[in-house]
């Protein structure tokens, strides 16, 4: 394990009567010189410090998208400066805003507007961790100071890791992906698959292979970023989707609001012509975020590409990842592991038509408690 030291980058702002001249030190050995017009924004900015931070609650950095800086990771934001800023702002008991900015350039001018407390990048050339923190903000300087120590970035780094190691960090019971093969019945809860894909015309095998790829079935199971119950839904899409958070467990309520959903993204993505290739990047985009599908789209297009073949874009979806791709001028919304995306859907797909010689059992209208009662007898659940 490499180990590496923090440097904080004093962010000097030379103030004259009209413009303020700052020379900035780029990743690639630049010097540039920001200016700035207007005096009072200066001290505005100086009398933001870290008491002012902490009775307005939240500290905001920016940054910017990458591998190593913040990206979106199953519903939260992995990323080694992403995460130590989540630290930094779980120690001084506030709530933390990352804002992503597009590149260097915009991050300081941002920075030097007072748009965020610091700028979580790393902006030496070396092997160190630069943050930029104005030093009309001592205080926060000193506290980040006093906070941060190599054994801390070790820790994060291990942290990360795991997570990505296991999956995203589900922790569930994983049950068969078939509960009686003699009698077709791929799951306990195989009637509210075929209840609740009625509205949105699904074929109800194919949600529960999604179901299976999400929880392996188990209405307990909880990822690392809080993601609950059968279909793994986030508490802030629950709000969204008009689902009591108490109710995340419930399975009946939980696949009602996974259909819900699905529903939403196929209007998303009701440009896709085919029915098939729709429901493809429904599922990409119930994992990986609308708005990354959409970024490669949109690359597909760029290079005169069928953008509603999930064939073609599911391959830009997995360069995303990449540097060239993720940081060019039509993606909007940055770095994202697009290979675990394409593998969900594709594990879906290949799930999906194992299931589909099972044939529907017809739909009761027995109350749910009475059902799950019968169920759990039948099976001794």
């Amino acid at each position: 394990m490499k180990y590496y030291s923090i440097f904080i980058l004093f962010f000097v702002l030379i103030v004259s009567c009209k413009q303020r001249q700052q020379p900035v030190v780029t990743p690639w050995g630049e010097t540039i010189t920001m200016e700035q017009d207007d005096d009072a924004d200066a001290d505005s900015l100086a009398a933001f410090d870290l008491d002012q931070i902490v009775h307005a609650g939240e500290l905001i950095a920016l940054t910017i998208s990458g591998p190593t800086t913040c990206y979106d990771y199953r519903g939260t934001r992995l990323g080694l400066h992403a995460m130590l800023c989540q630290r930094l702002a779980d120690t001084l008991g506030i709530r933390l805003r990352l804002e992503i900015c597009r590149d260097t350039t915009e991050l300081m001018a941002r920075l030097q507007s007072g748009d965020g407390d610091l700028a979580a990048y790393p902006l030496l050339t070396n092997d160190s961790l630069g943050w930029l923190i104005p030093t009309e903000k001592p205080l926060l300087q000193e506290a980040v100071h006093q906070w941060f120590s190599p054994s801390l970035l070790s820790l994060v780094q291990k942290e990360e890791q795991q997570l990505l190691r296991s999956g995203g960090g589900v922790k569930r019971h994983v049950y068969a992906p078939m509960l009686n093969s003699n009698e077709g019945i791929i799951s306990r809860y195989d009637a509210l698959f075929q209840r609740y894909c009625q509205p949105i015309r699904w074929d109800w095998r194919l949600m529960a292979a999604q179901c299976y790829q999400e929880s392996t079935f188990d209405p307990n199971a909880l990822s690392f970023a809080g993601a609950r119950g059968l279909m793994q839904i986030m508490p802030q899409t629950a709000d969204h989707l008009q689902l009591p958070r108490s109710q995340l467990n419930n399975p009946e309520q939980n696949i009602a609001a996974a259909s819900r959903y699905l529903a939403e993204l196929e209007h998303t993505f009701a440009d896709v012509p085919s029915r098939h290739e729709r429901q493809n990047f429904v599922l990409a985009a119930y994992n990986g975020g609308a708005h990354h599908i959409r970024d490669a789209m949109a690359l597909a297009r760029r290079d005169g590409r069928n953008q509603h073949s999930w064939d073609v874009v599911s391959g830009y979806v997995q360069l995303l990842s990449n540097p060239q791709y993720y940081q060019d001028p039509v993606v909007q919304h940055g770095y994202m592991r697009g290979y675990e995306t394409v593998g969900y859907v594709r594990l879906i797909r290949q799930r999906y038509q194992q299931y589909k010689g099972v044939k529907a059992k017809t739909v009761t209208s027995t109350p749910q408690k009475s059902r799950n009662e019968k169920h759990r007898n039948k099976f001794h659940l």
